[in-house]
């Protein structure tokens, strides 16, 4: 998917993925995933998530990426955070108290920044992207994170045929194919919310089931 896609959104404003409130799945089963006091969380495709506060919060320290520089600046501007700016091989990086916003392709990524990070969690990347980019982003970016990396994965599943994403539908086959190997899975909790998501609704989609899935790195 073409980085100028992501970026056209943010600056119309079609970011109908963001949230005004902290994901519920989040809120109800991060215990569950047992990410260490302190831990550093890795958050993929982050744009200006309240989950990114609700996980600092928490204690956690937290590393999300984002492309959109709108999205970046949006969040610490509404936030009233005023981040110090590092450019490095991956993006301008933005830093201020426990959260610190890389942004870049997530892709081009150095494993050094990973390295550390003992939790993740990933509530639009997974479904962000088409199946082919799906596929490079399991193999390549979930290898990079260490030994007992553990956190939270939210999925959307619906017909694909009745709407094209993103987000995307991954099922629980897709996930289980794409992780087993390397992660150990829990379906933490899978509910039907097509009622409270409109865009679906209007598509006419017949149903919609979002999922949590705890994962441990092997």
């Amino acid at each position: 998917m073409d980085p100028e896609f992501w970026n056209q959104r943010w600056r119309e404003g079609r970011i109908g993925f963001h949230q005004q409130q902290v994901t519920p799945l989040l809120a109800g089963h991060w215990d569950a995933a047992e990410v260490p006091s302190g831990a550093r969380v890795f958050v993929p495709l982050a744009g200006k998530s309240l989950d990114l506060l609700w996980l600092a919060a928490r204690g956690h320290r937290v590393l999300g990426v984002e492309l959109s520089k709108l999205a970046v600046e949006q969040f610490f501007t509404e936030h009233d955070l005023s981040p110090t700016l590092t450019q490095t091989s991956s993006g301008t990086h933005y830093s201020a108290g426990a959260i610190d916003l890389l942004c870049g392709d997530v892709f081009n990524l150095d494993a050094t920044f990973l390295a550390d990070c003992a939790g993740v969690y990933d509530r639009a990347a997974l479904i962000a992207l088409p199946p082919e980019l799906r596929a490079r982003y399991a193999d390549e970016l979930y290898a990079r994170l260490p030994k007992d990396c553990r956190g939270l994965l939210v999925t959307l599943e619906y017909p694909q045929q009745e709407k094209s994403g993103p987000p995307f539908s991954v099922s629980a086959d897709e996930v289980r194919s794409r992780f087993d190997a390397n992660w150990e899975l829990t379906l933490l909790e899978r509910r039907e919310i097509l009622d409270t998501v409109p865009d679906f609704v209007a598509a006419q989609v017949s149903t919609l089931h979002t999922s949590a899935w705890r994962m441990q790195r092997r």
